[in-house]
């Protein structure tokens, strides 16, 4: 047994030399390749100063070729277009802008903002509309390198709906377009008590999906909002096919809120001849319709129902008609409605923006109907329609949204 436990104890003692050896080799073995990395670029000397010199020397020439690289950079940023130039010379820029809300809507022409300028006035635009475009001016460097476009309309506004004050900025690092929501003026107001509740919705379109609001501002027409809203991942290329959409509603608790600013105009004409029970609707035109598409336009056509009570009877629309904000539709329909029931129907009309891809969106509706019309205007065209037989009674009316 003594035997057997000496034999024991000889055989672990061995193991474990062996195996302090083992680790003592394998951490040498890591220090030697942890110290050649380091040095594996430097040419074998026995001068430690030396070895040191050409350590520096190399680390100065990567220094040199580093700088080379940017000196190259910031060359080819000059030679590309004025884009590229504006943001070497200028990291985020900022647009400020004053835009005049009135109805009817926006049209076609626009107007330029420029970035030097504090606040600018953005004309006739109830729908303050945005939109980024390049910079044409190649001889201004430090002018931003996108413009705002404001779509105008070039008729007479029927109605002065207020200002909006906002600035645009544009941070090249981070690829964010910075909008802030500053204040409104002189909004009209839309509550019984003579105030409105103010806020304002944006968009970035195409994208209709994703909405931002501002607070509401209570009982209110010069509302001060002071919002900050950031748009992130928007390189410059991008943002150039989008329209930045600002629109201002009324905040109401127990109905559907309502738009300041309308989405266009509609003007039509009512007839009813009792001796035949025909009622006859003609879309004459529509104005400053509100734009669907991200190229500024839309594909308008009209839709019209025939309604008694909540129940749908007949149905017509009008031809589309592509890219056109001022489409003239100069389109009659007839309906069948005995005198007993001309004071129950209704007509809804909806003027909607035809897509290829996508569903049909709408710009606007309006109700005709003697009763519970869409507004004051949509009852009292029905009422000077029944007031009047056999007369054409033609109105222009305001479209509502949604």
């Amino acid at each position: 047994m003594e035997l057997g436990k000496i034999v024991l104890i000889g055989v672990l003692s061995t193991l474990g030399i062996i195996t302090l050896i083992l680790v003592l080799l394998a951490g040498a073995y890591f220090w030697w390749r942890h110290k050649r990395s380091q040095l594996e670029f430097v040419e074998p000397c026995d001068d430690h100063e030396t070895s040191s010199a050409s350590l520096k020397f190399q680390q100065l020439l990567e220094t040199q070729q580093q700088e080379q690289l940017l000196e190259e950079q910031k060359k080819q940023q000059q030679q590309q277009p004025q884009q590229t130039s504006a943001q070497a010379n200028k990291i985020n820029t900022k647009l400020n802008g004053f835009l005049n809300l009135k109805t009817p809507l926006i049209g076609s022409s626009s107007t330029q903002i420029k970035s030097p300028a504090g606040s600018s006035s953005g004309g006739d635009d109830s729908r303050a509309v945005a939109a980024m475009n390049k910079d044409k001016d190649n001889s201004t460097q430090n002018r931003s390198v996108s413009m705002v476009d404001m779509y105008i309309d070039n008729s007479e506004p029927s109605e002065n709906v207020g200002q909006i004050h906002f600035s645009l900025e544009y941070d090249f690092q981070n690829t964010t377009l910075i909008l802030k929501v500053i204040q409104g003026k002189e909004l009209p107001a839309k509550d019984l008590s003579g105030t409105s509740d103010p806020y304002v919705r944006v968009t970035l379109l195409p994208d209709k999906k994703h909405r931002l609001e501002t607070k509401i501002k209570r009982r209110t027409l010069n509302p001060r909002w002071n919002e900050t809203f950031y748009f992130e991942g928007f390189p410059v290329q991008k943002l150039q096919s989008r329209i930045l959409h600002l629109h201002v509603f009324d905040y109401d608790r127990f109905s559907r809120d309502d738009s300041i600013g309308e989405c266009g105009e509609l003007l039509c004409s009512l007839c009813y001849h009792p001796s035949n029970s025909i009622l006859t609707l003609t879309l004459v035109k529509a104005r400053n319709l509100k734009a669907k598409d991200i190229n500024g336009k839309s594909d308008p056509y009209t839709k019209v129902w025939l309604q008694f009570g909540d129940k749908r009877i007949e149905k017509r629309k009008t031809p589309i008609f592509k890219c056109n904000l001022n489409p003239h539709f100069n389109e009659s329909f007839s309906f069948n409605v005995p005198w007993e029931k001309i004071r129950e129907c209704s007509l809804d009309v909806m003027v909607m923006d035809f897509d290829n891809i996508g569903r049909n969106e709408l710009i606007g509706r309006i109700l005709l109907a003697g009763k519970n019309g869409s507004g004051a205007s949509e009852t009292k065209h029905w009422q000077d329609m029944i007031s009047k037989p056999r007369q054409t009674i033609v109105q222009w009316h305001r479209l509502k949204p949604e």
